[in-house]
């Protein structure tokens, strides 16, 4: 077998990377990368530097591959290791560059480990962190980083440190409508959404649902201006350039889920999604003004409303967030896994990550408690996303 490093998505072909995928989680196709890539929102220019990693046997067939980026910050990224940045810092040492696998400004677990069929799995997946952590070694990284991953055998060895944090979901337990779906919440969380749900009907808002696929120009500018608003209000450029979501209407316009929110028929809110055969993902936001609970009607209330009808499993809206509990999304186990060169730095910042997880622990069950169902009615217990 051989490695080869990449330095952009476009070096490895689209059918040989979106072979290697064992669902249909879109943040990892090709053409996602790519669209990344290419529209100038994740690249060397953006602190976003691709060391692409593509295993081949000898006979050239592509075996496995990770999605891997060299990185100057750790914005975009949703696993918060700043605190490690400055202790690195204050000890007069440099944890940038790091190596990271992860999909750029997707806190989505899924796949990093990328192994194809009818192959020995932990050993292809064995190859591929041997390959990352000589990569890490070849560009001075202080360290190699693995966000977001589904389990994988390959990353249960001792050398990587395992990091927990927690996301809230919504899950799908057969619920024939959104009414069914507060049937199961207590008699005054009930009737606090459903006023929020009427404050928005009560102020002339409807919802006009589109896709990718069926989105000119025009309205993407307007949803890309609504987006931007979100990000400027806290002092920020969006992640995302305009060119990436005219990428993707084109390439992958059958996973872009987009809802308007509409007053006299003019767009005055919107809410950006993905979407998959099981899940919908919760991406951005926007609006032109305040209005009273309409974030979270566009970004929840007709999410959920859309995932009963079309018999979607589950709804993930993003990280962070703790209203998200009051609303019936429950707390989820997310993870990543690190290795720091360094091995004072690994030893301490192992034995951080052993009481910040005894620490998740105790969050997870106090979350739990802030769910809205029925002390008869509760949320079974829910693992890994």
């Amino acid at each position: 077998m051989r490695v080869e490093t990449c330095d952009a998505i476009s070096a490895i072909r689209q059918d040989e990377w979106n072979a290697l995928l064992p669902g249909d989680n879109p943040f990892l196709r090709h053409e996602f990368l790519l669209a990344l890539e290419e529209s100038g929102s994740a690249t060397a220019e953006t602190g976003w530097k691709a060391r692409h990693l593509l295993l081949r046997d000898d006979d050239g067939r592509a075996m496995g591959a990770m999605p891997l980026y060299l990185k100057d910050h750790s914005w975009g990224e949703f696993v918060f290791d700043q605190a490690w940045a400055q202790a690195y810092l204050r000890s007069g040492r440099d944890y940038y560059p790091k190596l990271v696998s992860c999909v750029p400004f997707t806190p989505v677990t899924g796949p990093r480990l990328l192994i194809g069929a009818g192959v020995e799995r932990e050993h292809v997946g064995q190859t591929l962190l041997e390959a990352a952590r000589a990569c890490a070694t070849r560009e001075s990284a202080s360290s190699l980083h693995v966000l977001f991953p589904e389990p994988e055998p390959a990353l249960a060895t001792d050398d990587l440190l395992v990091r927990k944090d927690c996301q809230f979901h919504w899950h799908n337990d057969g619920y024939a409508s959104f009414d069914d779906f507060l049937g199961r919440f207590t008699s005054s969380r009930r009737k606090k959404v459903r006023r929020e749900r009427r404050r928005v009907e009560e102020d002339g808002i409807v919802f006009r649902a589109v896709s990718g696929a069926g989105i000119d120009e025009t309205l993407m500018d307007r949803v890309y201006g609504l987006h931007s608003l979100t990000f400027m209000a806290r002092g920020q450029l969006p992640y995302l350039t305009r060119d990436f979501f005219a990428r993707i209407c084109e390439t992958m316009g059958e996973s872009l889920w987009i809802l308007l929110a509409q007053r006299d028929g003019e767009v005055i809110a919107c809410a950006i999604f993905f979407r998959n055969s099981t899940t919908l993902y919760g991406r951005y936001w926007g609006a032109n003004g305040r209005y009273h609970s309409l974030h979270f009607e566009t970004c929840f209330y007709q999410a959920i409303d859309h995932c009963i009808a079309d018999g979607i499993q589950r709804f993930e809206p993003g990280a962070q967030g703790e209203h998200k509990l009051r609303r019936g999304f429950d707390p989820v186990t997310t993870w990543s896994h690190h290795w720091l060169a360094d091995n004072a730095f690994q030893a301490a910042i192992g034995h951080h990550l052993s009481h910040e997880r005894a620490w998740l622990d105790e969050y997870i069950i106090a979350a739990r408690d802030q769910l809205p169902f029925r002390r008869d009615d509760p949320a079974p217990e829910r693992g890994n996303a």
